[in-house]
């Protein structure tokens, strides 16, 4: 066993890592639960005989899912005793839980840290549409089995473009003391049709974002899809600054953390 008083984090490497969220209560590891981040330093704690802290991108909640959640932490070259980077991904995966896959392990410039040096983060939510419950995106998507107003929802979500504050889009209890000011980049809207079901896909891009944010939005811009507000309403609601104003949480099955880009590159195609 290696001595960890002579030992200096001198590498600092990322995870590119994508998982389905229904098993697990969230990224953020927790005491007695199945978390993603519980499971990864597990892992990193059986490989390197030591406890291993990580950051991450972007902590989603339970049931959320993510196709390129990038995951940093600080190692010592010896600690890799010989290991290529390949292989290490491959022992990655034979210790996590089954629900999570790690795509590579890449080494990063020294000090890098996955939250902090992220531009944008990129979120996809699925919304299948058709008339009869999905099989294929049943477990990564809202179905809502009657027709959407898109180009309503498309003209509400303007006014969410841009930096403001996003106090009536998040949890209340994760406002209190704290800044909810975010920019939102971009809001798009696409009907796609996945495994032969129909779906519509709204990808919202962002520097980052509050607790449940994203699920919030699509809550509200769904109650403008159907016809039970007005797209101007969405800008009320804004102005509010009260969580009271907004339309129901999304589910967490639909959405799914897409990529994360560092300085101006997406970290994952």
């Amino acid at each position: 066993m290696l001595d960890m008083d002579n030992v200096k984090n001198n590498m600092t490497l990322s995870l590119a890592v994508a998982y389905n969220g229904k098993p697990f209560s969230g990224f953020a590891r927790q005491p007695g639960q199945l978390t993603v981040q519980g499971e990864l330093e597990h892992a990193l704690e059986l490989l390197f005989r030591r406890e291993v802290e990580t950051t991450c991108a972007g902590r989603t909640d339970a049931g959320v899912h993510a196709r390129a959640q990038v995951v940093s932490f600080d190692i010592s070259p010896d600690e890799l005793r010989g290991r290529t980077l390949e292989s290490l991904a491959r022992s990655m995966n034979a210790l996590t839980h089954e629900a999570i896959v790690v795509r590579s392990v890449d080494e990063r410039e020294l000090g890098f840290s996955a939250r902090f040096d992220a531009t944008e983060r990129e979120y996809r939510y699925f919304i299948c549409v058709e008339p009869a419950p999905p099989i294929f995106l049943r477990d990564f998507s809202w179905h809502i089995p009657k027709p959407l107003d898109v180009e309503a929802m498309r003209e509400a979500s303007r006014a969410l473009i841009g930096e403001h504050d996003f106090k009536s889009f998040c949890m209340a209890a994760s406002a209190v003391g704290k800044p909810t000011c975010r920019n939102v980049h971009e809001i798009s809207f696409a009907q796609k049709e996945v495994m032969g079901e129909r779906a519509v896909v709204i990808t919202v891009k962002g520097n980052a974002f509050l607790h449940s944010m994203v699920r919030t939005s699509v809550g509200t811009l769904v109650m403008v899809g159907r016809g039970q507000r007005k797209p101007e309403w969405v800008a009320d609601v804004l102005q509010a600054c009260d969580r009271c104003a907004a339309g129901e949480n999304a589910p967490a099955a639909g959405l799914v953390f897409w990529n994360v880009s560092y300085d101006g590159v997406r970290d994952h195609i």
